[in-house]
């Protein structure tokens, strides 16, 4: 049933609250075989994204291999979780991808703007899911939220979830536009409520991007709701995760806001391609006692 959005009770955050437990995060050490784990954890749950004008059907190839082959001196390494490229890419992406775990993810609704009509966003989505696309990363229109036509959104993000049927959708509400933690909570539980699967901090085109104060504001709307309706809903933080050690510092207060259960590719992903040689780089690291120039590790 659908929620009045405007009457939606979205709480006010507490945003010296969210801060004290960013801190207190940021300031654990997480070392050696405890360590490893958790890097190969997230290296698992990452995206990897090319979503250029420049991107051509090589370029693709190229990061689908990538996806499969980490490091060839690392074999028991797991794969990353996804790829993610434009509609018109997913076929190539699918064709290199078959017979193995990765999943291909599209994005679609006039990515990253999220200006045009909903016809188009819908065609748009549709050619995702017919070219054989996993999972859907939607942008909503921050214009509409903004001007409070908070009903618009959420039936903008129901018409297109019913469109992916069984495909994951992934709601993207471009925090870094929204303007306060509150805004990001409000826009967090109308995509919920609408069908969302994930929800999504960020395209990665504009600063700021994810961050852990913001993301922790998406996690509790997350835990909220799975304590009202017992449905589990994916996070996606996406944009500005570079290093191993935040990535970490994002496991931790995952584990801690939301529980073990999301520590898993399924319900957790980070958007970061630049993530996956940060972490191949510290993992190589761990195994041989030396870091290996970055020279070693292909950008894409």
């Amino acid at each position: 049933m659908k929620p009045s959005l405007n009457l939606l009770n979205s709480p006010t955050i507490d945003k010296v609250g969210i801060e004290d437990r960013i801190a207190r995060i940021t300031a654990r050490s997480i070392k050696n075989e405890a360590k490893v784990q958790g890097l190969k954890l997230a290296l698992n749950m990452i995206d990897l994204t090319t979503l250029e004008g420049a991107d051509t059907e090589n370029k693709v190839k190229q990061m689908c291999y990538k996806a499969r082959h980490l490091h060839d001196e690392y074999p028991e390494l797991p794969t990353v979780a996804a790829v993610c490229v434009y509609p018109n890419f997913v076929k190539t992406a699918v064709n290199e991808l078959k017979e193995s775990n990765v999943k291909v993810a599209s994005v679609a609704t006039a990515f990253p703007s999220g200006h045009s009509s909903l016809y188009i966003k819908l065609e748009d989505t549709k050619i995702a899911i017919d070219n054989g696309a996993d999972e859907v990363d939607m942008v909503i229109s921050r214009g509409m939220f903004h001007k409070g036509e908070y009903d618009y959104v959420f039936d903008e993000i129901a018409e297109i979830k019913a469109i992916c049927g069984k495909v994951r959708l992934k709601v993207i509400l471009e925090t870094g536009e929204l303007g306060n933690f509150d805004k990001v909570r409000k826009a967090s539980d109308i995509a919920i409520y609408a069908g969302a699967d994930f929800i999504k901090t960020s395209t990665g085109k504009i600063q700021p991007a994810a961050t852990l104060p913001v993301t922790l504001v998406m996690l509790e709307a997350i835990k909220d709701y799975y304590y009202k309706s017992g449905k589990m809903i994916g996070m996606k933080p996406a944009g500005g995760i570079s290093n191993s050690k935040l990535a970490l510092h994002y496991l931790v207060m995952v584990r801690e806001t939301l529980g073990n259960r999301w520590l898993t590719n399924e319900w957790f992903r980070f958007g970061a391609s630049s993530l996956a040689n940060d972490i191949l780089m510290q993992l190589m690291k761990q195994k041989t006692g030396i870091y290996q120039s970055k020279d070693y590790f292909s950008k894409d």
